[in-house]
């Protein structure tokens, strides 16, 4: 991916270094086994995990965060992923412009350990989430590394997609998607609530394939192998992968964001189209 002559976000915060600890999950009130899942399917959540286990701890607005600075001009992976969120910014401000919407750029955390959010404490070891209260999306780059050595999912387009699946998240919130979602789990089922879940992490799948295809259009920065890095990424992450890694058996129903081949295809149908209206999952039969 060649971005070394894109223009850098100035919508990066640099929290790394402020303090905060490593801390771990409050309470201890699931067993190590539940939460180790847990932590491993939430990597790409749109919802941040420890909402969905109970567990947060709800952070007072009086909370004091620490200050926003600049990521160093010698940090080469900060730099980086400045860039791709400033190509997210480009793409997301023609489509909404386009069809007459205004687009508000999102903020993206770096932080290590643990840090304060309107979703409650982010950790290190919840992977890149978005949090749909303050309209950030947090990322400890320490991830990359799992995501290359842990996941087996290298390239600087694998990683490129991580931050443009949060993005989609942040696409979804703007658009009033995540909220009608939420209200619908809270009305359901645990198997059904996972199911829309499912749904709406698809759906972030496929805006950041139509992302891949409107930024390598716009500015010709994908080279040969950069795709299949994505769909390598996709397949990693995938539900029943992860759980048969975990568990050593797949549990369908309790699915939050989808097999590895429902990622790929959807990642695939934005890419494919680089339409947004191609990404309609909740209206689709079949995923």
């Amino acid at each position: 991916m060649r971005l070394e002559d894109q223009r850098e976000s100035d919508n990066v915060e640099d929290r790394r270094g402020s303090g905060g600890g490593r801390g771990g999950l409050a309470g201890g009130r699931l067993g190590l086994g539940g939460v180790v899942l847990a932590l491993v399917v939430s990597y790409f959540t749109g919802i941040n995990p420890m909402t969905l286990l109970g567990l947060v701890e709800q952070v007072p607005s009086a909370r004091q965060e620490a200050p926003a600075q600049r990521p160093p001009a010698d940090d080469p992976m900060a730099r980086f992923v400045s860039r791709v969120l400033a190509s997210t910014e480009d793409v997301w401000h023609d489509i909404f412009q386009s069809s007459g919407r205004r687009y508000e750029d999102p903020k993206l955390v770096l932080f290590t350990g643990s840090t304060p959010t309107a979703c409650g404490t982010g950790q290190s070891a919840m992977g890149p989430f978005y949090c749909p209260g303050d309209h950030k999306v947090y990322i400890d780059l320490a991830f990359f590394r799992d995501l290359k050595e842990r996941f087996r999912a290298p390239g600087d387009f694998a990683q490129a997609y991580v931050i443009a699946h949060e993005v989609g998240h942040h696409v979804q919130n703007l658009l009033g998607i995540s909220a009608k979602v939420q209200e619908a789990r809270q009305r359901s089922r645990e198997a059904e609530g996972n199911a829309l879940s499912v749904r709406l992490e698809l759906q972030a799948d496929c805006l950041a394939g139509v992302w891949g295809k409107r930024t390598a259009t716009m500015k010709d920065v994908l080279e040969p192998g950069d795709l299949e890095e994505a769909l390598t990424a996709a397949t990693a992450i995938g539900d029943d992968r992860l759980q048969q890694q975990s568990r050593g058996h797949i549990v369908p129903e309790s699915f939050t964001h989808g097999t590895s081949a429902q990622r790929v295809r959807w990642f695939r149908r934005g890419f494919d189209s680089g339409d947004m209206n191609q990404c309609n999952t909740f209206a689709a039969s079949a995923l």
